[in-house]
C-alpha cells in the first residue's frame, strides 16, 4: 500500500520544501498539507478531535498548502503532493483552478486534490461560503474547476458562481484532471465520492468501517457504471506498521502518518523515525 505522511505547514516550519524532500527519501509516496485560513476568535463551533471540542491552537498558525506545497515540488521529483484538506466553499473556484493547474504542471502531474466542506461555521461564513449547504456549493465549485481543467473555453451558469466563457490556462498535468478525494464522514460522502470524486479520505476510523465502506463504494460504483477500482480509500492518520496492514486488508489503498509541526533540527530524525514505524 502506498503510504504518505502529512504536517503542518506553520511559522515554525519554514522549511517545509527540506521536510518534503527528507520524505521522499526516506521512501514515503505522498506529502500532505492541511489548512485553515483563518481562525476566528470568538465561535460556538466545536472540533471533533478534542475531547472538549477545542480548537488546537495550531490550526490558528497554518500556512496556505499551495504555497506550501509548491515550495515542496522545487525540492523533490517523485513524491506525490496533496491537501489534506482544502476547505473548497471558503476559496474561489475560478483562481483555485489555476492555481491548482499550475501546480499540477510544473510539479509533472503529482498533485491529489484532497477536499472537505469544513466544520467551523463561523470560518465558512467569513471567508464567503454558505455553510449550511456546504457540500452543495463544493460540489458546484469542483464542477467548475473540472470545466476549466478540461475545456479550451468553459462558462458555467450555477447557484453559487455564473460566468461567461472564460480562458484559464496552463492545464493540468494529469488528464483529465488531478484526483479528487473528499474527507470526512457525512451522511452523503459515499454517494458523493462516486458522483464526482476519485477517492475517500477519512480520519479517525478502524478497520471495519473501513472494509464496510469499501463494501458500499463498490455496490454504488456498479450502479453507476463506475469501475470500483477507480476509487481509492487513503486513511488518514495511521502511525505503525499493523494499523497500515489492517487498514490495507480492509481494503484501503493508500494511508497517511502524522508527522505534525516540526522544527528544522528535528524533522529528519522524526522522519526517520516515523519511517521506520509504518514502512516498516
Amino acid at each position: 500500500m502506498k503510504i504518505g505522511v502529512s504536517t503542518v505547514f506553520n511559522s515554525n516550519s519554514t522549511n517545509v520544501a527540506e521536510i518534503a524532500q527528507k520524505a521522499e527519501e526516506v521512501g514515503f509516496d505522498s506529502f500532505w498539507l492541511p489548512e485553515h485560513p483563518v481562525i476566528p476568535v470568538h465561535t460556538t463551533s466545536r472540533y471533533g478531535g478534542t475531547p472538549d471540542g477545542s480548537i488546537p491552537p495550531f490550526m490558528a498558525d497554518m500556512g496556505d498548502p499551495f504555497i506550501g506545497l509548491a515550495m515542496a515540488s522545487a525540492t523533490t521529483t517523485r513524491i506525490k503532493l496533496g491537501t489534506s484538506i482544502c476547505l473548497v466553499p471558503e476559496h474561489s473556484p475560478l483562481v483555485q483552478a489555476k492555481q491548482i493547474a499550475a501546480l499540477d504542471h510544473h510539479s509533472g502531474g503529482r498533485f491529489i486534490f484532497g477536499i472537505g466542506a469544513g466544520w467551523l461555521r463561523e470560518e465558512t461564513e467569513i471567508m464567503g461560503g454558505d455553510f449550511d449547504h456546504r457540500w452543495t456549493q463544493t460540489r458546484e465549485a469542483i464542477e467548475v474547476m473540472k470545466a476549466l481543467w478540461t475545456q479550451d473555453e468553459a462558462e458555467h451558469h450555477g447557484a453559487y458562481y455564473d460566468f461567461p466563457a472564460i480562458k484559464v490556462f496552463p492545464k493540468p498535468a494529469q488528464k483529465p484532471h488531478p484526483p479528487v478525494f473528499l474527507g470526512g464522514n457525512a451522511r452523503n460522502v459515499f454517494r458523493r465520492v462516486v458522483a464526482y470524486g476519485d477517492g475517500w479520505m477519512p480520519v479517525r476510523v478502524s478497520p471495519e468501517e473501513v472494509q464496510a465502506a469499501r463494501a458500499t463504494l463498490d455496490e454504488l460504483a456498479d450502479s453507476a457504471g463506475r469501475d470500483p477500482k477507480s476509487i481509492q480509500i487513503c486513511v488518514y492518520g495511521v502511525s505503525d506498521r499493523d494499523t497500515v496492514r489492517r487498514m490495507e486488508d480492509a481494503g484501503a489503498t493508500m494511508a497517511v502518518a502524522g508527522l505534525g509541526s516540526v522544527s528544522g533540527e528535528e524533522a529528519d530524525g522524526a522522519l526517520e523515525k516515523l519511517a521506520e514505524a509504518v514502512l516498516g
